[in-house]
């Protein structure tokens, strides 16, 4: 008898051991340090379309750009000039990018030449249908080689300087941004034939199943998508997990797969989108969650009242972005306001901020991504972690990936369990257990539990300072996104102190004879705002909605 036990234990040993990627004992738990459990609210927040280089290439001490004596070492080939071009100071706050999807990324690295990048950029269509479309690239120049700094960013090198900065932060697909979207909330991208059915999904790093509403040419719109596969708000929920999905209602900031044009499709809370993948996971109805997809507002709300979910990923819109051609200061405005927001409220003490962007965005960078699997991971992208407890002024030179936030959400709301179908209870076909690659770092390494709770660190928004806040009156600031006859229509992504129910909400001004417009602190005209400008506004509440008193506009 007693030998039947433990053959029977071998046996179990052996059905546990597995292939690289899945984890030597899949249903061990890991070793989890307890002071992570100080963090009782995670936050990630994704931009769009930078890569590291691009942001954070000068940087001290990081991993950027090879220099000698503060020139770049490095000249990548420029097929249509000749020659070569080397990085350089972009000053400018708009930018084209380049094509981002999965082919753009093959070729951009070029088999770890990373000498692709221009070659791509100016072999890629430019110009859209729809001009204030903030999807495509309408530079006048190719910029991939570009990079920017403290003059350009200045509260992104300040939480760098303060908190932790990643300067080994790839992609987890080496493609566009529904897929990096998928991997963020479910760790794979796949395609499922069968309603309902996890085991009929297979692999998709570039084209998996697009919602109706992202179509990019003329003609019928794609069927409803099925993520039959299991994503992390079924394991969160299982262990009665609080989460929150924000979206920011305006355009979605990409094109399908790697088209750099495409019409400007509407986003919201309950629209379904590239951006907002979670309403086609067969989980999230049936576990009934699709009431925690909700609109950006009630972040600013749940923050300012301490009643933030344990869980919570925070998405842009367009003009808030940084896409190109979204400014990058409406982008850095509105993820300091999102910041600011949290560390004034009273969950700031126990709260994990992760920042980063989705993908490269077709710019430049120096660093061959590594291989673990099929799928990525894709080229690297800035990574910042903000908190009470996050070490100060920390470069993080450990290997990561997206995997590495569902990795500390599994380690510090759920026990160590993973997204794995050998023990998650809703098997599905995915290639390996992500958050078990060898490769991937602990983000527990950038964190001090042992230290005093830091104090927040309140960074000024550009657009509220441009000009005093009034002693009367409401204040708005953010970006344009739309502009009509007589009106003019702004994402709010700060206010007056007194205004704040309006800060996460899309607004539409009436502009009349009597609105006094300054545009780059001159005075204009209502035919000189455009879409994508960062704009303040004073303005006045009637019963037939509002009206601004003066526009300011700037537009460099």
């Amino acid at each position: 008898m007693r030998a039947r036990s433990i053959l029977a234990v071998l046996l179990l040993i052996a059905a546990g051991a597995t292939v690289a990627g899945w984890g030597a004992l899949g249903p061990q738990p890991p070793r989890i340090d307890p002071g992570i459990h100080k963090i009782r609210h995670v936050v990630v927040i994704m931009q769009e379309n930078r890569s590291f280089d691009s942001y954070f290439g000068t940087y001290p001490g990081a991993d950027g750009i090879p220099m000698s004596n503060g020139v770049p070492t490095v000249c990548v080939p420029d097929p249509v000039h000749g020659g070569c071009q080397r990085p350089y100071h972009d000053t400018s706050d708009v930018n084209g990018g380049g094509p981002h999807g999965q082919t753009n990324a093959s070729a951009d690295i070029d088999g770890g030449k990373m000498d692709g990048f221009i070659a791509q950029a100016e072999h890629a269509q430019k110009g859209c249908a729809n001009p204030t479309n903030p999807n495509c690239t309408n530079g006048a120049k190719v910029d991939v080689m570009g990079y920017h700094d403290a003059s350009e960013i200045p509260n992104y090198w300040a939480y760098a300087r303060n908190f932790v900065l990643q300067d080994h932060m790839f992609e987890p697909n080496a493609s566009w941004s529904l897929p990096a979207h998928l991997f963020m909330v479910s760790e794979w991208s796949a395609k499922c034939s069968i309603k309902a059915d996890p085991m009929s999904c297979v692999n998709a790093l570039q084209s998996p199943g697009n919602p109706p509403d992202f179509k990019s040419k003329a003609g019928a719109a794609p069927p409803p998508p099925d993520y039959a596969w299991t994503d992390l708000t079924y394991l969160l929920h299982r262990q009665h997990v609080s989460w929150g999905y924000y979206v920011f209602p305006g355009t979605q900031p990409d094109c399908k797969d790697d088209e750099m044009t495409c019409p400007a499709l509407p986003q919201n809370a309950k629209t379904p989108g590239i951006w907002n993948p979670l309403p086609y996971f067969d989980t999230v109805a049936q576990d009934g969650q699709l009431g925690d997809i909700q609109p950006i507002h009630d972040f600013y709300v749940q923050a300012r009242a301490g009643r933030l979910p344990a869980v919570s990923w925070v998405d842009p819109a367009g003009a808030v972005s940084e896409h190109p051609p979204s400014r990058i200061s409406a982008g850095q405005d509105y993820v300091t306001g999102l910041i600011n927001t949290i560390m004034k409220g009273p969950d700031w003490r126990s709260t994990a901020i992760f920042l980063a962007w989705d993908d490269w965005g077709g710019f430049y960078d120096h660093v061959v991504p590594p291989v673990v699997d099929e799928n990525g991971y894709g080229l690297r992208v800035p990574g910042i972690v903000i908190s009470p407890y996050a070490k100060r002024g920390y470069i993080d030179h450990q290997t990561l990936s997206f995997d590495a936030y569902v990795k500390f959400i599994e380690d510090d709301f759920l026990h160590g369990q993973r997204l794995n179908p050998r023990t998650d209870g809703r098997p599905d076909p995915r290639p390996d257990v992500r958050e078990n690659a060898k490769i991937l770092g602990n983000l527990v390494n950038d964190f001090d539990f042992n230290q005093k709770p830091r104090p927040p660190l309140l960074l000024p928004q550009y657009t509220l300072t441009a000009a005093a806040t009034p002693a009367r009156g409401m204040y708005i600031a953010g970006a344009i996104t739309a502009v009509g006859s007589g009106l003019v229509t702004v994402q709010v992504t700060a206010t007056g102190p007194r205004d704040a129910d309006l800060e996460g909400q899309t607004v539409t001004v009436a502009v009349t004879s009597a609105t006094t417009i300054l545009i780059n602190g001159k005075a204009g005209q209502a035919d000189g705002l455009v879409t994508g400008d960062s704009v303040t506004l004073r303005i006045r509440k009637s019963a037939g909605g509002y009206t601004a008193n003066q526009i300011s506009a700037s537009t460099t």
